[in-house]
């Protein structure tokens, strides 16, 4: 069987999860399987001064109360950043008396029951010395880092002369686009299941990497790599709060070895807001500066963001805006305030997502004061090279997502005038954005073990982790494409440190990365049974030449005589082994990465519908179309980038984390409070792909498009709620009484 990569295959999975049966971290079954609970600071900032833990460790049930009084020290400091250690942020709470944030962890209780832990909890005495908050209202305090997140990203970026760009400049465009804070909702809050074994460490784990998991604690415990195996077959949504380790994770690792058995610890839904890292409030100056004709002539962008006490860190939004358009003068930098917060981490397309709602609300305001039609505008300053290196592409169909996007939406019906359009007494507004997202590839090898059974199954394992996005579905899809047999009888076991190496999930990096180790591990599989068979004088391709040999059906047949073959059953029965089994490896082509610039490109377009009177806004269609490589599953893909958009729906009208200031303190944090969209707020979203085939990024050309989905559709929905109504939104989410105030 040919053709299946691409092909809209449905989940693998998929009974699984309608029948329960898949398991996720807090499922596993443990004997003897304590619970903990954290107890958390209702300060922002201040100090511990007692703790009176004595009524909750005679509450019957508790097994053991950790404070930083007692809690075992860690061997290293937590480093935010990619490494042996990737935490989510530079401090472990439970090692001090200092308190930095509201909800930062002060103490575990752990007992045999779930409801024996919680009461006992409530039993715990805290006296705090409490000081007043920095928080980002105190924007007096914001201050230019000379690096960011220890030098990985630049804390500015020059290119050519803005002032003489501005000056050249016939309009120019000066705004500040603001969005609120956005805190991880995925359906399964984090969990740890950590049990000991003598010196050994197993974690059940959400996580969107089981080795840097592994690597993570088993550094900050200091006990050998090789004695910690994490476990993460199925995780409910990561969305990049899953990506870094979080200390939940290791302190659950240091209560059971404490407690001496087993313990789950599962994030309340509260707790999630405050332990996992989230998107910044930020606001970004934007000058954009063109001739009569839109060709930009100097694009400036500041950003300013809050972070914790202990990181230089922002959204690294300057790399979109100062790469998607062909302009020579370029200026991008960041502002931070230090604020009683914990450090924002990774959230779906990090600097994407609030990069192109700045520069493509600030495209949109040029393209209206210059009467240029917004896809024109855009147009007019595509990059035929990269803008930031001047490196080609290796593939790029950003006009061509442009000119099908303005077709699926019906752009050419849209009367150009602000506020010309109604149906009823509701006005009508079409909207659109570019959508844009870098290539990212692993800097190691990519491993996969393929084992062809005896009744004709092959198990492909490598030590993937499927976030919710059918990594099982597309590598049985992978491997059955290449070994002629259909995905049912590719069995497919990821999540798990004892299995080949492979990246974690994140960057959009992960479907690249793992079809390629396994594409290249089926083929080996594939050679090797070639190989078995023409050198086994059992075999009726025996002597046969290696490039003669093809397979289908679970059969190696010659191509010139297709009668003449066998079965893989039979290559095995013949020389009387009950498997064969290969390990390959593939590796990213690193100087292709150094002569090409990659990314992938899409177009995003909303048209929604605005009450004058009310200032509701409904979104009535969303259009995305997406160049991003070759498409591994048409279903699972076309799922992955509605996700996106009802994501960004839902960023540009109803998310938002309010903060008390005084106090430093989230006042909505749960799911009835911050607003995400139900069925009822999401229309018709039609997703088109434009085809690519690109030799450089990996083996089979895919780019991923975790991420991309989400890229543009705020800036497409607030200019079309300004086509709508003639008043401009630059700050989301656009509320109703923003429309109606404006």
């Amino acid at each position: 069987m040919s053709g299946l990569v691409g092909k809209p295959v449905n989940r693998i999975d998929g009974k699984l999860k309608v029948t329960g049966g898949a398991r996720y971290a807090a499922e596993f079954p443990l004997l003897n399987l304590a619970h903990a609970v954290f107890i958390t600071s209702p300060i922002a900032s201040g100090r511990i001064t007692d703790i009176d833990i004595k009524v909750a460790e005679e509450s019957p049930g508790v097994l053991a109360v950790l404070t930083h009084l007692n809690m075992p020290k860690l061997a290293q400091e937590p480093k935010f950043g990619f490494g042996a250690i990737f935490t989510g942020q530079s401090f472990s709470p439970m090692q001090g008396a200092e308190i930095y944030y509201s909800g930062q962890q002060v103490a575990m209780v752990i007992a045999d029951t779930l409801e024996r832990a919680t009461h006992a909890a409530k039993l715990v005495q805290f006296t705090y010395t409490v000081e007043q908050p920095v928080t980002i209202k105190d924007i007096d305090k914001a201050y230019e880092p000379e690096t960011m997140w220890g030098g990985m990203f630049p804390a500015r970026m020059v290119k050519g002369d803005v002032g003489q760009g501005i000056a050249q400049a016939d309009v120019q465009i000066n705004a500040t686009y603001t969005i609120a804070g956005n805190h991880h909702n995925p359906m399964e809050p984090s969990a740890t299941i950590a049990a000991w074994s003598g010196d050994k460490l197993t974690l059940y784990d959400a996580t969107q990497g089981v080795f840097s998991t592994q690597s993570t604690v088993a550094n900050l415990l200091g006990i050998p790599v090789e004695n910690v195996r994490v476990i993460s077959t199925f995780v409910g949504g990561g969305f990049g709060c899953k990506g870094p380790v979080m200390s939940h994770t290791w302190l659950t690792a240091i209560a059971s070895r404490e407690v001496g058995r087993p313990v789950k610890l599962v994030l309340t839904r509260e707790q999630m807001y405050t332990s996992v890292g989230y998107r910044e409030e930020q606001s970004m100056e934007m000058t954009l500066a063109a001739t009569s004709k839109g060709k930009l002539t100097a694009i400036k962008h500041i950003k300013t963001s809050a972070t914790s006490p202990f990181e230089d860190w922002a959204e690294p939004s300057t790399g979109v805006v100062s790469n998607i358009y062909s302009c020579d003068n370029v200026e991008a930098s960041y502002r931070l305030v230090k604020a009683n917060v914990m450090t924002p981490t990774f959230t779906r397309a990090p600097g994407e997502v609030p990069g192109m709602f700045a520069i493509e609300s600030a495209m949109d305001e040029l393209a209206y004061k210059l009467g240029i039609d917004p896809i024109e505008l855009r147009l007019r300053n595509h990059a035929d090279l990269e803008p930031r290196s001047g490196k080609p592409y290796s593939s790029k169909s950003l006009k061509e997502c442009y000119a099908r996007g303005a077709k699926l939406i019906g752009w050419r019906n849209r009367n150009p005038q602000p506020a010309s359009m109604k149906q009823g007494r509701y006005l009508i507004g079409y909207g659109m954005a570019s959508s844009s997202f870098p290539t990212h590839r692993p800097f190691t090898a990519q491993s996969a073990r393929a084992t062809l059974l005896s009744d004709g199954r092959v198990v492909v394992q490598c030590g993937a982790v499927d976030i919710g996005t059918g990594a099982y579905t597309i590598l049985a899809q992978v491997a059955a494409d290449v070994l002629g047999l259909s995905p049912e009888q590719i069995q497919v076991e990821i999540g798990d440190t004892t299995l080949p190496n492979v990246t974690f999930a994140g960057g959009s990096m992960g479907a690249g990365a793992w079809s390629s180790a396994v594409h290249t591990a089926a083929i080996a599989l594939r050679n090797k049974l070639v190989t078995m068979a023409i050198t086994n004088p059992q075999s009726p391709l025996y002597q046969a030449k290696p490039e003669d040999i093809a397979v289908e059906n679970g059969r190696l047949f010659h191509t010139q005589d297709p009668s003449q073959g066998e079965t893989y059953t039979a290559v095995l029965c013949h020389l009387e082994q009950p498997s064969v089994e290969v390990v390959a490896s593939w590796k990213p082509d690193m100087g292709a990465g150094q002569k090409y610039a990659m990314h992938a490109f899409g177009a995003q377009f909303a048209k929604v519908q605005v009450d004058p009177d009310f200032g509701t806004v409904r979104v009535l269609k969303c259009v995305g179309v997406f160049a991003a490589g070759r498409i591994l599953n048409a279903k699972t893909a076309r799922s992955q980038l509605i996700g996106g958009i009802v994501w960004g729906i839902g960023q540009a009208l109803l998310e938002n984390t309010h903060m008390d200031y005084n106090y430093g303190r989230y006042t909505n944090a749960n799911l009835a409070e911050y607003l995400i969209p139900v069925n009822a707020d999401i229309p018709d979203i039609e997703i088109d792909f434009i085809p690519e085939e690109d030799p450089h990024i990996n083996v089979l050309g895919v780019k991923g498009i975790g991420e991309i989905g989400m890229v543009g559709a705020g800036a497409a929905i607030a200019n079309a709620i300004f086509h709508a109504t003639g008043k401009r939104m630059r700050d989301l989410p656009i509320t109703p009484e923003k429309v109606m105030l404006a």
